[in-house]
C-alpha cells in the first residue's frame, strides 16, 4: 500500500511538473545564456560501436601466374594502377612456351591426317568395301588425336596465350617465346612481384589484381550484443561519410576475443574507403516511432526523469521524455507530445530548471 502511495505522489509530481509554466522573459532568456532551438526528427536509432575491417568479396580477388618459368622482359604496370580486362601487364620470355606451341602444332597435323581416314573409312564402311573391325579401330585412333589435339590447346590457353595468339599460331605457323600476361578482370593492381630481367619460376605469382566496385565491412561485435544486431541494420564509418547494410551475421563466436563477425556491404563510399582499413562503425536500426535528436544542454534531470523545456508564449514547459540514446553531444529522445514543429531550449535547461524550483544553477 505505501508504495501504491509513493508511486501515486511521484506521477503526480511528475504531471504537475510537465505542466508547469515557467514564466521568463526575454531580457531574463538572454541573461541565462538560453538559445532556442527545433527537434530533429530521426527514424535511426544508435545501437553500439565497433571496430571493423574493409575487405572485398573473394570473386573480386585474382592472383595473376603463369603455368611455366621464363624471363621476364617487360612490365607495364605498377602498383597502385588502374587497369581494365585484357591489358597487357607483363611480357615473359619461356623456352617451354615453343615446346608447347610445337606439340599443339603436330596435333593439329595428327588430327588432320586423322579426320582424312575417318572420312575416307566411313565411306568405305557404308559401302560395305571395309570390315566393320576397321572402322572402329579408324574411329577410335581419330577419337584419340581429337582428344590430345583438345589438350594441347588447353594447356595453351591455361600457360595464358590468348584467342587471339592461338589463332595466329594455327595461320602462320610461326612460334613465339614470348608470352603476355594480362589482366584477368578490371581493377586496380594491388601487388607486384617481379622486375625485369628477373627469371620466374612456374606458377609464382606476378600480380594480384582486385576490383574495388563492391566493398564489405567485416565488424567484430561482442557477443554479448549479437542478439541486438540484425540483417538490415544500418552501419555508419566513423569520420568517413560512408554508410553500409548489415547483410551477415556469423554463426559462431571467436575464441581469442569473444566476438561474432557481422559483415556489412559498403553502399556508400565517398571515394574514401579503402582496401584493408581498419575503421570504427556504429551500428542502428530503425525505428517504429518517431524519435528526436537533441544537444545535451536541453535536457535536465529531476528524481530522475529527465525533462525536456518547450517554448510557450510566456516563457517554457517542462516535458518529460525518455532517452533512448545516447551520442558525445547529443541524445535521442521520445516523446508523446514531441513534434519537429515545437521550439525548445537547445542550451540552458539545467538554468531553466533551477529558475523553475526557485534553486541555484547547480543540479
Amino acid at each position: 500500500m505505501r508504495a501504491f502511495i509513493v508511486l501515486v505522489i511521484y506521477f503526480f509530481s511528475t504531471s504537475l511538473f510537465a505542466t508547469q509554466q515557467i514564466k521568463i522573459s526575454e531580457a531574463q532568456i538572454d541573461n541565462l545564456g538560453i538559445k532556442l532551438g527545433k527537434l530533429q526528427s530521426i527514424k535511426l536509432v544508435p545501437l553500439l560501436d565497433a571496430p571493423a575491417k574493409v575487405s572485398i568479396l573473394p570473386a573480386n580477388e585474382y592472383l595473376v601466374s603463369i603455368s611455366y618459368a621464363g624471363l621476364v622482359s617487360k612490365i607495364n604496370v605498377s602498383v597502385g594502377d588502374e587497369v581494365v580486362e585484357g591489358q597487357v601487364l607483363a611480357s615473359i620470355k619461356s623456352a617451354e612456351l615453343l615446346t608447347l606451341q610445337q606439340h599443339y602444332l603436330s596435333s593439329i597435323n595428327d588430327l588432320q591426317v586423322a579426320k582424312a581416314d575417318f572420312l575416307r573409312d566411313q565411306q568405305l564402311y557404308k559401302e560395305g568395301v571395309i570390315a566393320e573391325r576397321r572402322w572402329f579401330q579408324t574411329k577410335a585412333s581419330y577419337n584419340v588425336f581429337v582428344a590430345h589435339f583438345n589438350e594441347t590447346r588447353q594447356l595453351l590457353e591455361i600457360s595464358g596465350v590468348s584467342e587471339k595468339d592461338i589463332h595466329a599460331l594455327e595461320k602462320t605457323r610461326k612460334l613465339s617465346s614470348q608470352l603476355n600476361v594480362v589482366a584477368p578482370i578490371s581493377g586496380v593492381i594491388l601487388e607486384r612481384n617481379i622486375t625485369a630481367g628477373e627469371r620466374i619460376d612456374a606458377l609464382a605469382l606476378l600480380f594480384r589484381v582486385v576490383n574495388l566496385d563492391t566493398l564489405w565491412l567485416d565488424i567484430s561485435v561482442p557477443q554479448q550484443h549479437i542478439n541486438q544486431v540484425h540483417i538490415g541494420d544500418q552501419v555508419i564509418i566513423e569520420g568517413l561519410g560512408a554508410t553500409a547494410r548489415i547483410f551477415l551475421i556469423g554463426k559462431n563466436v571467436d575464441v581469442q576475443n569473444q566476438t561474432v563477425l557481422v559483415r556489412a556491404k559498403v553502399t556508400d563510399t565517398q571515394g574514401n574507403v579503402r582496401l584493408g582499413q581498419t575503421v570504427n562503425v556504429k551500428i542502428s536500426q530503425n525505428s517504429a516511432q518517431t524519435l528526436f535528436k537533441v544537444p545535451n544542454a536541453a535536457l535536465a534531470q529531476s528524481s530522475g526523469v529527465t525533462y525536456l523545456f518547450i517554448r510557450t508564449k510566456n516563457g517554457f514547459a517542462a516535458q518529460p521524455v525518455q532517452v533512448v540514446g545516447r551520442e558525445e553531444s547529443e541524445s535521442i529522445i521520445s516523446g508523446d507530445l514531441l513534434n519537429a514543429n515545437i521550439e525548445i531550449a537547445s542550451k540552458g535547461a539545467v538554468a531553466l530548471k533551477a529558475t523553475m524550483l526557485g534553486l541555484g544553477g547547480d543540479e
